[in-house]
C-alpha cells in the first residue's frame, strides 16, 4: 500500500557546461527543466521515455551521485546516510559488470555484502537463501567467478548484492535492454516478488512501456527532460493526456484509436 513520501523533487532542474559533453564555449546546456514528483513507500514507479531525454539524470539525482543546478530534493529521514551503513538508496546502471569482481566467486561477493550491513555470521546463510530464493539464483552459482557469469546470471547476482545491504530504494536503469521477451517477463516477475517481498521502492528507468505495464504502480513521462505526465499505471495506458504518452504508446503498438494519436509533425508543433 503507497502511504508515505519517501522522496520529493521539487522544481529541479540539471544543466552542464556545455565542455563537460563536447569542446563547446562553455554555455549550459539544459537537460531537466522543473521536474516535481513524489516517490512513495513500498511502490513501483516507472520513468519512461526516449534515449536521452533526462531519464538516468533523474535516476543520479535521486541517489546523490549529482546534485541539481536547481531546486531541491527532500528525503524522508529513513533515508539519510548514516556512516556505518550502506548507502538506503542503491542504484543498478545498465551497465552492471563494474558492481562484480570478475576474478571472485559469487558465494564472497554475496556474503561480504551481507557483513557490510552489520549481519553476524549466524544469519548470513539464511539471508543469502532468502536473496537467492527471490531473484531466482541457483546455489550452482556460488563457485563461479563474476567472468564466468551469464549476462541474465550477472544482472541478478548483481541485484542480490544490492539487495544484500538492506536499501530502502532500488533504482533501476534500463534493466531491460538486451533481452528478449520471455527474459523481460521473468525479470519483471522477480521485481514485483522483491518489491513485496522486501518491502522495497522501486525506480525503474525504461524507454520500453510495455514491460513497465506489467509491473509497475504509476508512470512518470519524460520528453526532453520536462515531465509531461504522470499517473497510475492503469489510467495511463487507457487514457494517455499527453500527445507524447499517445505517441510512445503507438509505437508499442499499443490499441489507440486514430484520433488518440497525435501525428509527430503535431507533436513538434506543441513541443515548439
Amino acid at each position: 500500500m503507497i502511504v508515505d513520501e519517501l522522496i520529493q523533487l521539487k522544481d529541479v532542474s540539471y544543466s552542464v557546461d556545455s565542455n563537460e559533453l563536447s569542446f563547446g564555449k562553455g554555455e549550459r546546456t539544459n537537460i531537466l527543466y522543473n521536474i516535481d514528483f513524489s516517490v512513495y513507500e513500498n511502490e513501483v514507479l516507472g520513468i519512461c521515455g526516449e534515449s536521452g531525454g533526462g531519464k538516468s539524470t533523474i535516476a543520479k539525482l535521486i541517489s546523490g551521485l549529482i546534485l541539481p543546478t536547481t531546486g531541491k530534493i527532500i528525503l524522508d529521514d529513513v533515508l539519510t546516510t548514516n556512516s556505518n551503513k550502506p548507502r538506503p538508496i542503491q542504484i543498478l546502471f545498465q551497465n552492471n559488470s563494474s558492481l562484480l569482481n570478475p576474478f571472485r566467486k559469487v558465494k564472497s561477493i554475496i556474503e561480504e555484502s551481507i557483513k557490510l550491513n552489520g549481519e553476524t555470521a549466524d544469519n548470513i546463510g539464511e539471508i543469502k537463501r532468502k536473496l537467492y530464493d527471490s531473484l531466482s539464483i541457483s546455489t550452482e552459482l556460488d563457485t563461479r567467478r563474476g567472468f564466468e557469469l551469464s549476462g541474465g546470471e550477472r544482472q541478478r547476482v548483481a541485484l542480490a548484492r544490492l539487495l544484500a545491504v538492506n536499501p530502502k530504494v532500488l533504482i533501476l536503469d534500463e534493466p531491460f535492454s538486451a533481452q528478449d521477451i520471455t527474459s523481460q517477463k521473468n525479470l519483471a516477475e522477480v521485481l514485483k516478488r522483491i518489491n513485496k517481498k522486501f518491502n522495497l521502492t522501486i525506480i525503474c528507468i525504461s524507454h520500453d512501456l510495455k514491460i513497465l505495464r506489467e509491473f509497475a504502480d504509476r508512470l512518470i513521462v519524460i520528453q526532453n527532460g520536462k515531465l509531461v505526465e504522470e499517473g497510475y499505471c492503469d489510467e495511463i495506458f487507457k487514457s494517455p493526456n499527453h500527445p507524447y504518452t499517445k505517441f510512445l504508446l503507438s509505437a508499442e503498438d499499443f490499441s489507440l484509436t486514430a484520433e488518440e494519436i497525435h501525428s509527430k509533425n503535431k507533436l513538434k508543433v506543441e513541443n515548439g
